[in-house]
């Protein structure tokens, strides 16, 4: 990877919709030279996926919140199911498994906090695999998600 593929990394992470042509004109390069190196980029993951970034205030999503789950268990099976329980469940957006007292970090998105409770109450409680669930409901964000450093 040189400075022309962060480069090009750098741009997509901010606008993943960039067509060749215009990923070429910010690099110098031809649309062919810059579709071929995008394409290089994805074909060995280094790209593994466009998406799109969505307001969650404006999908009525007004509770986003971080939920630390202790686990009673780490045998194979009971932690399986509920990474399926997690998998399933639209208002987990990422998992993250930790060290120290808490296994698993959940960032959640939900529309109010009587659908945060649900969640905690009768989804992630009732497992036989957790012992403990700790939220953290975010008051603001002010830094967004941002690029990884290229």
């Amino acid at each position: 990877m040189d400075d022309t593929d962060r480069r090009i990394l750098h741009l997509l992470q901010r606008d993943a919709s960039l067509t060749a042509d215009a990923l070429g004109r910010a690099l110098g390069l031809s649309a062919s030279q810059a579709g071929r190196r995008r394409a290089r980029l994805e074909g060995t993951g280094v790209v593994r996926a466009t998406v799109v970034r969505l307001d969650p205030a404006q999908l009525g999503l007004d509770v986003q919140a971080f939920v630390q789950v202790q686990m009673t268990s780490h045998a194979p099976v009971r932690a399986r199911a509920f990474l399926q329980l997690l998998e399933a469940e639209p208002r987990v957006a990422s998992v993250w498994t930790m060290t120290g007292e808490a296994d698993y970090l959940l960032r959640v998105w939900c529309r109010d906090l009587s659908s945060l409770n649900d969640l905690v109450h009768r989804v992630l409680l009732p497992h036989d695999a957790v012992a403990r669930v700790q939220s953290q409901i975010v008051m603001d964000q002010p830094k967004r998600d941002s690029p990884l450093p290229v």
